[in-house]
């Protein structure tokens, strides 16, 4: 999911044929690419602790309608043979007074993950969020079968296992930028996790704290300290989270 792409607002310009005066459109169109030593979703690595290349777009209206997309390699072993993940997301953005607040919907998919499941791994979410000053807080509630965890495992519904995500960021000054994040994840019927050590978890907390500097012609430099209160396993049974660095570099346009 979409918790390192970086969002910039950039204005089209029209020119006047008569006047060659400029002017602001109503749409403005927007472009990320990035590269990440590890894609951590929630927490959770997505790429078996290995480098990700991620990009998307996002494309919006003057009236505070918006759609996008934001895609990223992971791996295969992990997602019954697919190695790409694609989300498509639209809404709604506004404000009352001072706090500014953001609803909408969210489909993740990931082509080719029935190669060595029964259903395709997908997840379409709701989402709603709230920001006052520097702090924000968003909701996101799955529709259905949370990651289709219940027809690919069994074990129960999956749905209802909701994602609960508090961030700040923060303006150094001379291009530098501080970011923190917490999250909360409860795990409902089959999207229940087992850790290392074989216990079933019904929820479990992530953080991440960053730190960002700006770089000439638009690049961004980042590095970001992830963890989570489980241990959770992968495929092969190796450890998928707990305490990280990840390095980035990313850039938008």
């Amino acid at each position: 999911m979409k918790l390192n792409a970086i969002a910039l607002a950039a204005v089209l310009a029209a020119t006047s044929f008569g006047a060659q005066a400029e002017a602001k459109s109503d749409w403005t169109v927007t472009g990320n690419a990035g590269l990440f030593t590890d894609y951590r979703f929630r927490g959770i690595s997505q790429t078996d602790k290995k480098p990700a290349f991620q990009g998307g777009f996002d494309v919006g209206h003057s009236s505070g309608f918006y759609l996008g997309n934001w895609n990223s390699n992971i791996d295969s072993e992990f997602f019954g043979g697919a190695n790409l993940e694609l989300d498509f997301y639209g809404g709604y953005k506004g404000a009352v007074g001072d706090i500014s607040y953001d609803i909408g919907l969210l489909h993740y998919m990931y082509p080719n993950s029935d190669r060595s499941l029964a259903e395709k791994v997908k997840n379409t979410e709701v989402y709603f969020g709230a920001s006052y000053s520097i702090v924000s807080a968003k909701l996101y509630y799955p529709l259905g079968d949370f990651f289709s965890a219940e027809d690919n495992v069994g074990g129960g519904n999956a749905g209802g296992s909701y994602y609960l995500d508090l961030s700040t960021a923060y303006d150094l000054g001379g291009g530098w930028g501080l970011s923190g994040h917490i999250g909360y994840q409860k795990l409902k019927g089959a999207a229940k996790l087992a850790e290392i050590d074989g216990t079933v978890t019904s929820s479990y907390v992530d953080w991440k704290l960053g730190v960002t500097y700006a770089l000439p012609n638009g690049f961004v430099a980042g590095l970001a300290y992830i963890d989570t209160n489980r241990d959770y396993a992968g495929v092969g049974g190796t450890k998928i989270s707990g305490s990280t660095a990840v390095l980035s570099l990313s850039k938008t346009f």
